[in-house]
């Protein structure tokens, strides 16, 4: 497995009973969790002191409920800083877990010794677009949301990354690959993170299961003579990593190199376990 065990602003402090007690910052946060089935005693004082609550319904959905917690509040990640805030459907706005994948790329980047391309697909609010540009990357960042590319570019001013080479684009994935593919463009490195379901700008339809690995055998073709790295992250019970490895090493066949997939995780303060939080694929070139 691999672990985001490099933060200092944001931990998990327990799990019970289907929810993560999360420390994001100065602010405690109890959110649902469906990897969280077993049932311990919650004697961390944090699960009655907490700053916010998500309430998952049984008709689908939930709500928050708040007790002293800003509209918006930022958290560190080395050098990066992100803002935060909760919105519907539980999230903050960050996965802490990619924290994991954002330490291995950008020292493949630094390490490279050539300018480096990077595109982002289903890029939310700029993590792993933010960390590739602070190792030196010229870097594409795509999401269908106006809104979470507008959040990335706050993120980026506040990372003090505004001036660096990255493009902001608005638009469909899949329709931008074919784009880009006809019009001859190259990148050394592509990371993608995938909703498990989800519509385009124009209501266009995504189901993982059926479009993934098209459009990992899409991004192939915008691959330089000299790829560095290609990293899918996966949300979705059913792509376990050995299927995320069968599809990067298939569809990158002819690029040789070598591919490894893992779960990956949060340390758990109180009990020192490991939370899973999805799982990654990882082709790099030997």
């Amino acid at each position: 497995m691999w672990i985001a065990d490099g933060w200092k602003d944001y931990e998990v402090l327990d799990t019970s009973k289907g929810e993560k007690l999360e420390r994001w910052g100065s602010y405690l946060l109890v959110r649902p969790d469906p990897q969280v089935i077993w049932d311990t005693p919650r004697t961390h004082q944090g699960w009655q002191t907490r700053n916010g609550h998500y309430h998952r319904s049984k008709k689908g959905g939930g709500e928050w409920e708040f007790f002293h917690l800003p509209e918006q509040w930022d958290i560190h990640y080395r050098k990066l800083t992100f803002h935060l805030k909760p919105f519907s459907f539980k999230h903050t706005g960050l996965f802490p877990e990619q924290a994991a994948n954002w330490d291995w790329f950008s020292g493949k980047i630094r390490q490279a010794g050539r300018p480096i391309k990077v595109l982002n697909l289903f890029a939310y609010t700029g993590g792993a677009t933010l960390a590739a540009a602070e190792a030196g990357a010229a870097v594409t960042h795509v999401d269908a949301s106006k809104g979470m590319v507008g959040w990335a570019k706050e993120n980026a001013r506040s990372s003090g990354l505004s001036d660096a080479p990255i493009r902001w684009i608005v638009d469909d994935c899949v329709k931008f690959v074919e784009r880009e593919i006809r019009r001859g463009s190259r990148y050394d490195a592509i990371i993608m993170d995938p909703p498990s379901y989800g519509r385009g700008p124009k209501g266009e339809i995504w189901k993982i299961e059926e479009a993934i690995y098209p459009l990992i055998c899409l991004c192939a073709k915008l691959l330089s003579e000299e790829p560095l790295f290609f990293l899918v992250n996966s949300y979705t019970t059913g792509l376990a990593p050995a299927v995320l490895t069968y599809m990067l090493s298939t569809a990158l066949k002819s690029f040789g190199g070598r591919t490894d997939s893992q779960e990956v995780g949060l340390p758990v303060t109180l009990s020192g376990l490991i939370l899973p939080c999805g799982a990654s694929g990882r082709w790099e070139s030997t």
